[in-house]
């Protein structure tokens, strides 16, 4: 239903009342009036019968019709009543406006009744005979009217006297139009009254309309202002609202802050949050959840968790945590961009003041690192140990063998010698790898690596220079394609170090006889200026489902022949490592038969540089 404004609920109420209160005021003054005058006029006419009741009673007892009608005509005239006198058999024997012999019968008038069972009868009503209304006033007649005690017998006649009661209608009317006109007054004078006193009693209350919505809207600096126009009620409910307002202000101030503070410390956490509620719809996440999951937290908020994170363990963890009374602890994998993330997640139990629960709390810290490294850290001691134990176990046995023979047989014991020395020379490289790998990871770390400005080209003719004579074993051409006045930030014996190894797996991979590409070259990569230094081979390949492990330490795309190559499974991994510490990356491209390509890409401009 719609609402009102104060004033038209006020108003009509009073006017209504107003109006009613006259109307009765009216009704009972016009009643009583119209009552008192026909009560005064009756009683008139009954004095005027009792004057004239012996001399009408002489007339019809001596059965002088005559004179007595002549005295009724003549009474009547002085006193402007009309005069009847009736027999009780009801026969009119005179009357002073109208003939007797051609009058009705009226003995069943209510009046003429009255009197003849001897009591004064008076009534109102029209008169047929004279056409109008009348008030009728008789009274019973008895035979020597002297003697009291003869009233006890029966009547012999009825004496009526009436007068015309249409002037007491008009001077009623009269007087009623008078009260209806002052009654309008009145109500006119009323309702402006009740719109002045409505508006009195509203205007304070929209004042203070006004400010609850300021005080809704947040807006506590202007207090309502009480006035002198306003009544101890509304002023008494001003002040509550102020003191209201006050600690609102208080309590808003107080959660705006905790909000503030607790929006600071879910953005700054490292840590993914996530709050649903009993119906596993989130309530909120935080710029970490947002960035995990790749969503935003406009979008998340009051969708359920499975619309948004479309992950089982997920899921039948949160029943989980809203199921339990105790905290939930468990890892969870979520599959994002083809790669597994691992996430540590606790979660609990969220309860209102009255220790109602009303959601969860999940915190979820991404360990995919620490696992990835505890898979490397588990690989890389199973690879050195696999790695160490082969020319050490060759080491052992062939010597071991050379002391059984006691040297009997010079030719084999040489021959036993050059393979322990061509161990030792393998495990000897694998010890130099790791020692070079542990010192680049080292000096990034510690940001011991300064880098300078110097041309590129040197660099590639260096490291071409370092691999000639296994280049020139197998017949290889090295070819180098780079500007002279190419430059970027780079320390050149590690990057000398990184193109070097890069030549020689792609001399060893290559058929005799082929060549190998050098080149370096500017690019221009997501709007970021990019060196880009490439080997290029055209031999074996490698194939796709090594790509993504090539450049773990000890990993090898064919162990058999790198082994009868000499690798120690560590060039890649260096190579890594020295772009990492360059701020660049490595990447490779290969097909099988077809031979690869591995490219460094270094920023051309660097913080760390050192003019």
């Amino acid at each position: 239903m719609r609402s009102k404004k104060l004033i038209w609920h006020i108003f009509p109420i009073n006017l209504c009342i107003t109006l009613g209160a006259i109307y009765l005021v009216t009704w009972f003054g016009s009643v009583t009036l119209q009552n008192f005058y026909h009560t005064q006029k009756t009683q008139a006419l009954e004095d005027r019968a009792r004057l004239i009741e012996g001399q009408v009673s002489d007339f019809l007892s001596s059965r002088r019709e005559k004179e007595l009608e002549e005295f009724c005509r003549m009474a009547g005239r002085k006193s402007s009543t009309r005069i009847t006198v009736i027999l009780p058999s009801g026969t009119v024997v005179a009357d002073s406006n109208e003939d007797a012999a051609r009058m009705e019968n009226h003995g069943d008038r209510s009046e003429i009744i009255s009197a003849l069972n001897g009591t004064t009868g008076s009534s109102i009503r029209f008169s047929a005979t004279l056409a109008k209304k009348m008030l009728y006033v008789a009274i019973p007649l008895y035979p020597g009217i002297e003697n009291a005690n003869e009233r006890k017998a029966d009547p012999f006649g009825v004496l009526r006297l009436s007068f015309d009661v249409s002037s007491i209608d008009e001077i009623l009317e009269g007087v009623q139009l008078k009260i209806v006109f002052g009654a309008i007054i009145l109500a006119m004078i009323a309702a402006a009254g009740t719109m002045v006193v409505a508006h009195r009693i509203s205007r304070p209350l929209e004042r203070m309309k006004d400010g609850a919505e300021r005080f809704a809207l947040g807006d506590f600096k202007k207090p309502l202002v009480a006035t002198d126009d306003m009544s101890l009620e509304v002023r008494a409910l001003s002040e509550s609202m102020n003191r209201m307002a006050r600690q609102l202000e208080e309590r808003f101030n107080t959660i705006l802050q905790q909000r503030n503070e607790q929006n600071a410390v879910l953005s700054s956490m490292l840590e993914a949050v996530i709050v649903v509620d009993t119906n596993e719809k989130i309530v909120g996440i935080n710029k970490a959840a947002s960035k995990l999951f790749n969503i935003r937290s406009q979008d998340a908020a009051g969708k359920s968790i499975q619309e948004v994170i479309r992950n089982i363990q997920l899921q039948a963890m949160v029943r989980e945590i809203l199921a339990s009374d105790t905290a939930v602890v468990d890892e969870v994998v979520v599959n994002k961009s083809g790669s597994e993330f691992f996430l540590q997640t606790n979660g609990v139990k969220l309860f209102n003041n009255t220790g109602e629960c009303f959601g969860a709390l999940m915190v979820m810290n991404d360990v995919t690192r620490l696992r990835r490294l505890e898979n490397v850290r588990r690989d890389f001691v199973a690879n050195v140990s696999h790695e160490l134990k082969t020319p050490v176990t060759s080491i052992k046995g062939y010597a071991e063998t050379i002391l059984d023979s006691a040297f009997e047989d010079a030719d084999q014991t040489k021959k036993f010698l050059e393979i322990i020395v061509r161990q030792s020379n393998q495990l000897h490289a694998i010890v130099d790898d790791l020692l070079s790998l542990s010192k680049i990871e080292q000096n990034t770390d510690k940001e011991g690596i300064v880098l300078t400005r110097g041309k590129v080209k040197y660099v590639l003719n260096a490291a071409a220079q370092v691999c000639s004579l296994k280049a020139k074993e197998k017949d290889i051409s090295l070819n180098i394609d780079c500007p002279e006045d190419l430059e970027v930030a780079m320390d050149s014996s590690l990057m000398e170090q990184a193109v070097a190894n890069l030549v020689i797996n792609a001399v060893k991979y290559s058929d005799p006889g082929s060549q190998v590409k050098i080149w370096g070259y500017e690019i221009d990569q997501d709007d970021k200026e990019m060196l880009a230094i490439s080997v290029q081979d055209y031999g074996v390949g490698i194939g796709k489902e090594h790509l993504p492990r090539l450049f773990e330490r000890f990993y090898r795309s064919d162990k058999a022949r790198s082994r009868k190559l000499g690798g120690t499974g560590l060039g890649l991994a260096i190579v890594k490592h020295i772009a990492q510490a360059h701020n660049g990356t490595v990447s490779v491209e290969s097909e099988i038969g077809k031979g690869s390509v591995f490219t460094i890409l270094l920023p051309v401009s660097h913080d760390d540089e050192v003019s």
